[in-house]
């Protein structure tokens, strides 16, 4: 029997949209029973938000202490303790997936199949390499666990009509010693999520500095959207790096992208490829950007974005 875990992602008490991505994949293998963990201090609440889950049968709430802090080496050996009646394991090819579910593959002895964008059978599926030029159909062994982790770009969250039981299951685990929770420093913007933003606003380097790219905080404000960078941008220290989006930052998949002042390198355009509209702004009408827009407007983006906010408002 094919039995499927999903690994939660959650923060402030909130189960992330991803977790539900996941059981959308994994219920596409035919014939799965699928439990979801969620490993957290406290796990009350997101436990009973993932029992709601269209898909699951199972929610495992392991609580712990040291769970405060989703510290993918103190999360992992609990995950294996509670491994052995799975053929999968599944977490999201987000920030929290991808520290996370390769510890995980490593304490089991085998190897990971990453960014799982579409299922074929039980044990074959489809993957992008290449930076998405190519796609690989890949097949791991049917005796072994598999360990993955999910393109949440490529699939739908499932419904919330679910009705799953939910059991606490005993930490056994010996924790790590080595790595320690020291202390948490992110900017409270009020903005939506960028991975899971239905809107997001991103700018590159044509901004020219910091105070420039002020101008996409104040239209992603105007939409309500989540803000977002090219690497380039990050790179020249306008914006932190947890806005970068692109092949080595967040694969988003967003309602409306609009790329201000992004040329369209093959590595951001990764990150965006599964947004339903893309609407780029460049002064360059060769810009490769304009290959993948559905909408493109071609002149300086400083005349353009303050004549945008005037209109919105």
């Amino acid at each position: 029997m094919t039995k499927v875990l999903v690994i939660a992602e959650h923060a402030n008490g909130k189960l992330n949209p991803a977790t539900a991505k996941c059981v959308t994949c994994a219920s596409q293998i035919e014939g799965a029973e699928i439990h979801v963990a969620v490993l957290a201090a406290d796990a009350t609440e997101v436990a009973a938000q993932a029992a709601q889950l269209t898909g699951v049968a199972r929610v495992l709430k392991i609580e712990h202490s040291a769970n405060a802090e989703p510290l993918a080496a103190v999360l992992a050996p609990q995950i294996v303790a509670i491994a052995g009646e799975y053929t999968h394991l599944l977490g999201p090819s987000t920030t929290f997936g991808k520290d996370l579910m390769p510890r995980v593959a490593a304490l089991l002895g085998v190897g990971q199949i990453s960014d799982i964008m579409a299922v074929e059978g039980p044990y074959r599926f489809r993957r992008p390499i290449y930076a998405g030029n190519a796609i690989v159909t890949v097949e791991a062994a049917s005796d072994r666990k598999l360990v993955g982790t999910v393109r949440t770009a490529s699939f739908q969250a499932t419904a919330n009509d679910g009705h799953a039981e939910i059991v606490a299951v005993e930490s056994t685990a010996e924790l790590p010693t080595h790595t320690r929770f020291v202390e948490r420093s992110a900017a409270a913007t009020g903005r939506p999520d960028l991975q899971t933003a239905a809107r997001v606003v991103s700018g590159g380097r044509a901004l020219g500095s910091a105070e420039g790219f002020q101008a996409i905080y104040r239209l992603a404000d105007k939409l309500g959207a989540a803000v977002g960078a090219s690497r380039a941008a990050v790179d020249a220290g306008y914006v932190p790096n947890d806005l970068q989006v692109g092949q080595t930052g967040k694969i988003i998949a967003p309602e409306l992208y609009i790329a201000v002042g992004i040329s369209g390198a093959i590595q951001h355009l990764t990150g965006i490829k599964d947004a339903r509209t893309i609407v780029a702004i460049n002064k360059d009408p060769e810009a490769p950007i304009f290959e993948v827009a559905d909408v493109g407007l071609v002149g300086d983006l400083f005349e353009i974005l303050p004549e945008l906010e005037r209109q919105l408002g």
